[in-house]
């Protein structure tokens, strides 16, 4: 009976060690997706891909992926200063994604349907607004912050790249944001490339994503924001189109990578401007406008300036019709 029981737990052992390895592999080929779903509570606590709390929350916003690095400091700060909203759920991920699968048509994560009226919405394309607005779902909206591109590399830049005009090379393997979700590529990387006379070498004409688009060349991610540096560290890839904030991010943690400054104005840094507004069949609607408030702050807008982003002006800060 011993004996048994030995083996019994032996066999749970290595039963449990390989689930284990087999979730840590799933979590590194997923590149950290799963933390693009979060809920934040008062306590601090902050738990992950909890998709039923984007109805039951005091707060849901919907963001631009691009801007996942600030949101864990930016949501506890302002649940400091508004203890009463206890619980936030924030979604980042591509706002293209959001607004055609989940705002305009009932859409699923991991197979469970999620809130199509979040309380905010935030995009680095005003188009995807006023989209809204059309339908009657938002009034105005404000310009919180600023972004440019940049190059991420490996640490020490073993290709030895320079800045954009290298993408033209044939020795390197590019991994950039897909064009038909990821706002980053489709409105600002595609168009520095067209400046510089070499979208149709490095796209090769093609519109996908997860894809080749020129086979064992140029990748077009699904979610780039954490595809590329997992893509570049794991050596699958030599280069890539991030935001500038990225590469603060990635150097923060202590990642294999660095980054190549993109020169203006080719980095687009006058045209890229984050820009939110609240929807007006939310739930949360005071809550929302107290968020809105929030982001006009000070220190609100010194912890977006923190992780790379560029202040907005008074003017901009200021609520205006769509």
């Amino acid at each position: 009976m011993k004996l048994l029981k030995k083996q019994l737990v032996a066999v749970a052992l290595v039963s449990g060690v390989y689930c284990a390895s087999v979730q840590a592999a799933k979590d590194a080929e997923d590149a950290g997706h799963g933390h693009d779903y979060r809920t934040f509570h008062t306590s601090g606590n902050v738990e992950f891909g909890k998709i039923g709390d984007s109805y039951s929350s005091d707060l849901v916003m919907y963001l631009a992926g691009n801007q996942f690095m600030v949101i864990d400091e930016l949501i506890k700060d302002f649940q400091k200063k508004n203890p009463d909203i206890k619980t936030v759920y924030v979604e980042t991920i591509p706002p293209g994604q959001i607004l055609k699968k989940q705002l305009l048509q009932q859409g699923s994560i991991n197979g469970e349907k999620t809130n199509q009226k979040p309380d905010l919405y935030a995009s680095v394309n005003k188009k995807h607004l006023l989209a809204l607005k059309k339908k009657g779902r938002m009034d105005d909206h404000i310009v919180y912050t600023h972004n440019k591109l940049e190059l991420m590399v490996k640490k020490g830049n073993p290709k030895g790249i320079t800045g954009p005009k290298d993408l033209s090379r044939d020795d390197i393997v590019q991994s950039h944001p897909n064009p038909l979700t990821e706002g980053i590529f489709k409105f600002y990387g595609s168009e520095m490339l067209k400046d510089l006379g070499i979208h149709a070498k490095v796209t090769g004409g093609k519109e996908c994503k997860e894809c080749w688009a020129v086979p064992g060349k140029t990748w077009f991610t699904t979610r780039h924001h954490r595809e590329t540096p997992h893509r570049i560290e794991k050596g699958e890839a030599d280069v890539g189109i991030v935001w500038a904030t990225e590469v603060v991010h990635a150097k923060s943690e202590g990642r294999d990578i660095e980054g190549v400054v993109i020169p203006a104005p080719y980095n687009k840094q006058d045209k890229v401007a984050y820009a939110m507004g609240k929807l007006t069949d939310g739930k949360n609607v005071k809550n929302a406008d107290r968020f809105i408030d929030y982001l006009a702050t000070d220190e609100a807008q010194g912890i977006y300036e923190k992780y790379g982003f560029v202040r907005a002006t008074k003017d901009e800060l200021m609520r205006k019709k769509l």
